[in-house]
């Protein structure tokens, strides 16, 4: 009889052998003048100094308040302080922080969801809205990206449940319809979940995120976000309109339950980079301009982008090895992209992902489309 130790032996020479050369990343190191395109701080935020010197000041501080089990916190505690704070930029009644985005979707629907409470999910839906639909013990029922045909009909044979969807998604940058969504979660009682975690600081007057840009405040049962992409930290979100929730979310989903308190510092970065957000709106305008540039400049050069006018620019490629190709050409010209296989993308589909970010420079700007137009003839079979 085979071991567990020979079993995952095994499955480790496999990926080695027949894909994992493919998916290694770069050998080489982003260095002073490397172009980084790979990484969610869109606004830039990162090494802002209202948010280093927060982070800074904090650790300097050596609050004696965390780490500490979640359960029962002040009121004052900043980790509920700051929740609050991020439900008022969305313009909800409650926030809850949590150690991460994924921990706030695999524990929200532990708690929203289960064997009498189906959830849809969009096929391109985060994986962690998938697990914690798995954790809910919930029946799975997918609907074709951005079908919703396709999900009425779903809910159509198993009734009211919970639609998961992201607002922007992360694997090629595509926009759910929301506004749709919203009418067929009104006509059929639905609870619909909507991840903005690549929305959240980047859309909205005030950053507030692509639901609150198209006016749905209210409208839409459960926001959650990654406080790790345009807001440069480590924590999860959720935001919501229901009385109670917070409390109940705080003493029943087992991710808050065993999880502890954020750590002050990271709290700290947070708050900060919140006001930045806000007050700072030419990071968006500076992002939307780049954005701009990239997408209509590639599809001048003849590469295949989808559809979209988000700051995560996804070129279609032909295989995988294609995709890394081109991935490693802009390597040589100090440009970092992603190239995507699944289980990151969908199955049967490759993509190069450029994630565009308010740092960028006319003359970055420049770098990047004249490499492509270089790179253009050796992928006219590839993107």
């Amino acid at each position: 009889m085979t071991s567990a130790h020979q079993r995952l032996g095994e499955r480790i020479r496999v990926f080695r052998g027949t894909r994992g050369g493919r998916r290694a990343a770069p050998a080489k190191a982003p260095g002073d003048r490397a172009i980084v395109l790979t990484c969610s701080d869109y606004l830039a935020l990162a090494e802002h100094p209202a948010v280093t010197e927060a982070m800074i000041a904090s650790l300097r501080k050596a609050d004696p308040a965390a780490p500490a089990p979640g359960l029962c916190l002040p009121d004052d505690h900043p980790q509920l302080v700051l929740g609050a704070g991020f439900a008022r930029h969305l313009g909800a009644r409650a926030g809850v922080l949590c150690s991460s985005g994924w921990a706030a979707n695999t524990g929200l629907l532990q708690v929203v969801a289960g064997p009498d409470v189906p959830v849809y999910l969009d096929v391109l839906a985060h994986m962690s809205l998938w697990e914690g639909a798995r954790a809910a013990g919930a029946e799975l029922a997918y609907f074709r990206h951005n079908d919703l045909d396709h999900l009425r009909r779903r809910i159509e044979v198993g009734g009211s449940g919970v639609i998961a969807v992201d607002g922007v998604y992360s694997t090629d940058g595509s926009v759910a319809p929301l506004r749709d969504l919203v009418a067929v979660a009104e006509e059929h009682g639905c609870l619909l979940l909507v991840d903005e975690s690549h929305s959240l600081g980047t859309h909205g007057e005030r950053g507030a995120g692509l639901v609150a840009e198209l006016g749905l405040t209210g409208r839409v049962d459960f926001r959650t976000a990654s406080l790790a992409k345009a807001l440069p930290g480590r924590a999860g979100l959720i935001a919501c309109d229901r009385p109670g929730f917070a409390d109940y979310f705080t003493h029943t989903a087992l991710p808050a339950v065993f999880s502890s308190t954020l750590l002050p510092h990271d709290i700290a970065g947070l708050a900060a980079a919140l006001k930045v957000v806000r007050r700072e709106g030419w990071r968006r305008g500076r992002l939307r301009a780049v954005t701009a540039r990239l997408r209509d400049g590639l599809t001048g050069l003849g590469y295949r982008l989808v559809e979209s006018d988000t700051q995560i620019i996804a070129l279609e490629a032909g295989s995988e090895s294609e995709a890394t190709l081109m991935r490693d050409a802009l390597v040589g010209r100090d440009i970092f992209s992603a190239a995507l296989f699944p289980p990151a993308a969908s199955v049967g589909r490759t993509l190069v992902r450029l994630s565009a970010h308010a740092g960028l420079t006319d003359g970055d700007v420049r770098r990047i489309l004249t490499a492509c137009e270089e790179l253009r003839p050796r992928m006219a079979a590839a993107v």
